[in-house]
């Protein structure tokens, strides 16, 4: 018998809590975000790409604290460029949608931007019910900001969802980013403390 036992997550996934709230204040959306970049950071660290970041694979524990988890599409970032097409639609960045070639690190960053949009706005980024007019509006980068959003949160929104993958933040530009750094803990950099259900990576 092959058992596999996995850390018990019981406050269900981000998704679930945003269609409650319909959006998230920004304070909140700023808690869970700085989370989810100090996780991904780790990730990354690890040479490993997770290419299908998405509010429903960051599940809460009991204190409502996150957990990076669903690891099946991930894989290793080497020096080489990923050519598969993978991830939820309206998550994906436009490099990959384009099948050229892309770094899945930079990738996962486009992801978490649309991420940070959906809990402060409650709806996508980038949304159509056809998938071919989904696509073009994400490879041109058109999306509209939300009159819900603060200045800085805009900035670091539009900062994040380049379509050119090397103008994109990376993860030190976002720490470093003044509407990230209001309430933030360094020591949250910590691998120790690090959210990433290690069962998955």
């Amino acid at each position: 018998n092959i058992y596999i036992v996995l850390e018990l997550v019981g406050g269900g996934d981000l998704f679930d809590k945003i269609v409650d709230a319909v959006r998230f204040p920004e304070d909140q959306a700023r808690r869970y975000f700085q989370q989810l970049i100090c996780g991904v950071r780790y990730v990354h660290m690890q040479g490993i790409a997770h290419r299908d970041l998405k509010p429903e694979n960051l599940l809460l524990d009991n204190e409502g604290n996150i957990k990076i988890s669903d690891f099946g599409l991930s894989n290793l970032q080497t020096g080489d460029l990923l050519m598969t097409m993978c991830g939820t639609p309206n998550y994906i960045a436009p490099e990959v949608i384009r099948e050229k070639g892309y770094n899945g690190l930079i990738a996962d960053i486009w992801s978490s931007g649309v991420i940070l949009y959906v809990m402060l706005s409650g709806h996508q980024a980038f949304d159509d019910s056809n998938l071919k007019a989904l696509f073009n509006k994400i490879e041109r980068g058109d999306y509209k900001m939300s009159r819900y959003f603060s200045d800085g949160a805009k900035d670091l929104i539009a900062k994040m969802l380049v379509v050119d993958p090397s103008h994109r933040a990376t993860l030190d530009d976002i720490i470093r980013h003044p509407w990230f750094a209001v309430g933030f803990d360094p020591a949250m950099l910590q691998s120790e403390l690090i959210n990433v259900t290690e069962a998955d990576v």
